[in-house]
């Protein structure tokens, strides 16, 4: 962990102050925030988005697409990746290796803690921060709290865990592992305690503001990071209710659209639920709900997301360097299994049936090799109604001038698959012995499919078959976990979701079949690793070794760290 000099220095500066040395030159320790800070509700303001704005940091940013995305059977090696990302995609990861630095995590995790801790000593003496202000400014720090810590568990497993920020130096910051359920409980109280006092709308839709409505913390947001958070700890009824919090909210936004414009052109119930059309009926061409969700961003389906704009010092580093645009260039440094996108125009890929536009609007192939294009594609427009080939489809698309790419944390397919999976897991079943959750999950799952096909009201246009799935619970985890790949390609999710599913299967076979597809060479001995379940977790890395003797290597990495700090004695 950093020093606490070095912590409160980083919460000076993201606050626009300058000065640090000079300032803990004259006064003491334990007097410079409290006393000379955090004195009205703008300095609270302040912190609250130093969070969002520690989200948005290349350090983090990279990190949340390289350990939700790069180990999964979405992403290979593309255009001069570093050695670093080379040996992750080999399953050599070294605790040397720099992906393994949690620190801008704990950083982040240090502002909210602050925020949460000295919010209320600011209501008590600033007449102007009201009580409902200071509650909602905790819900937003606990939120985005909440979210690092997740990224941690999911990534790490076992990590340190702690609420209190780091105020003097009289507070023990070498903390042992908490437990990763222990950190999932933890993380549930607290957002369960918060949750109401998160702020429901900014502004409303039609407001030139309005994408504060997704991209700042609000309480949809933390429904759906909720509903996460239970599903990983596997209560399927808490994970339904806040999943459908966020579908009536939806529902009902788009009830008050249509209330004040009369009629809605873009969007359209599919079932019961509003959802971007991918053709507007006053359009010929499709793609448009990849434009408005990935191109434009901050869309109808957003829940939560990271904001960027054009010439800004801060920018989508993730997407701008590894799915294209690096140095100028059209390729990135990770490229794509040939099975997310080969042969889709003529109808014989496996994952992806023809009408998909998910698959054209998501890849693209270069020389001969395939390259992510979502995010980085700022406008798609194509054809599937009669397609029959790749030139058939009249595909055409833009590419950003610049890494200004939102990145999505949640929207609203997040809910609707979350609780098909819930409900999967669940399994009830009728007096008359109908698997009742498996068919309402398949109608879940098919109304994202729907969309992406864009089937309005006809069942003879699905491409998926109830009577295909619903018989055993095998076929609808492995539909599941097809559809959410398909939706959710590149968007972080991908490796996070084998996790999940091998731990409750309590095994890696699931997981090692489904990454071994994008290897051509050494499979065996990547099935191998695979196989070992403390290997689907990173190892800690060798500097928090070394400064935290508390922590105990990961046992799969265990004889890897003797022999780094042996050799580099």
């Amino acid at each position: 962990m950093k020093t606490i000099k070095h912590i409160v220095c980083s919460l000076f500066i993201a606050m626009g102050l300058t000065g640090c040395e000079d300032f803990f030159d004259t006064l003491p320790m334990n007097e410079v925030v409290l006393e000379n800070f955090w004195t009205d509700k703008n300095d609270v303001t302040s912190v609250v988005n130093s969070c969002y704005e520690s989200l948005e940091t290349e350090d983090c940013l990279v990190r949340m697409g390289i350990w939700g995305e790069l180990r999964s059977d979405n992403l290979k090696e593309g255009s001069n990746p570093s050695d670093d990302i080379r040996q992750i995609l080999k399953e050599n990861i070294l605790p040397s290796n720099p992906m393994c630095n949690w620190l801008i995590f704990y950083q982040t995790i240090n502002r909210c803690n602050t925020v949460c801790y000295y919010a209320p000593h600011v209501q008590a003496i600033d007449p102007n921060y009201t009580l409902e202000e200071m509650r909602a400014n905790i819900a937003e720090a606990s939120a985005i709290r909440a979210l690092c810590y997740f990224y941690l568990i999911r990534t790490f497993r076992d990590v340190p865990y702690t609420t209190q920020p780091s105020i003097d130096d009289s507070q023990p910051y070498v903390l042992p592992a908490t437990p990763f359920n222990d950190v999932l409980d933890s993380l549930i109280t607290d957002l369960e305690s918060v949750k109401d006092y998160a702020v429901r709308r900014y502004y409303l839709d039609d407001s030139s503001n309005a994408y504060q409505n997704s991209s700042r913390i609000t309480r949809v947001a933390i429904w759906a990071i909720l509903a996460d958070l239970y599903l990983w700890r596997g209560d399927w009824d808490n994970c339904i209710k806040y999943c459908d919090l966020v579908l009536d909210f939806k529902r009902q936004q788009y009830e008050d659209r249509l209330e004040r414009e009369g009629t809605v052109n873009d969007i359209a119930l599919f079932g019961d639920i509003p959802m971007i059309l991918e053709k507007p009926s006053s359009s010929m061409n499709y793609g448009h709900s990849y434009n408005a969700i990935f191109g434009k961003g901050n869309s109808f389906e957003s829940l939560f997301e990271l904001y960027f704009e054009s010439n800004q010092p801060r920018l989508n580093e993730w997407v701008g360097k590894y799915y294209g645009g690096h140095n100028n260039n059209q390729v990135g440094h990770l490229s794509a299994p040939e099975f997310l996108r080969q042969d889709v125009a003529i109808d014989k890929n496996l994952l992806f049936d023809k009408l998909d536009g998910r698959s054209y609007s998501s890849v693209t192939m270069i020389n001969q090799s395939y390259y992510p294009r979502k995010y980085y594609y700022s406008e798609v427009s194509f054809n599937t109604q009669s397609v029959t080939s790749e030139t058939s489809l009249g595909f055409k698309s833009t590419l950003r001038g610049q890494k200004n790419a939102n990145w999505i944390f949640y929207r609203l397919s997040d809910a609707i698959l979350m609780k098909a999976e819930a409900l999967i897991q669940r399994g009830n079943v009728d007096t008359l012995g109908v698997a009742v959750d498996f068919q309402h999950a398949f109608l879940l799952i098919n109304t994202v499919n729907k969309r992406a096909i864009n089937a309005l009201n006809t069942r003879a246009a699905d491409t998926l078959k109830m009577a295909d799935y619903v018989n055993t619970k095998v076929d609808m985890e492995n539909l599941l976990l097809d559809e959410r790949q398909r939706e959710f390609l590149f968007e972080g999710k991908r490796w996070f979701d084998l996790v999940r599913f091998a731990r409750r299967d309590n095994n890696n076979i699931r997981l090692s079949n489904l990454v071994i597809r994008k290897y051509t060479n050494n499979m065996n001995a990547i099935k191998i690793k695979l196989a070992n379940p403390d290997r689907i977790y990173f190892p800690y890395a060798k500097n928090e070794l070394k400064v935290n003797r508390l922590l105990k290597q990961n046992p799969a990495y265990a004889d890897t760290e003797y022999n780094e700090l042996t050799t580099n004695k």
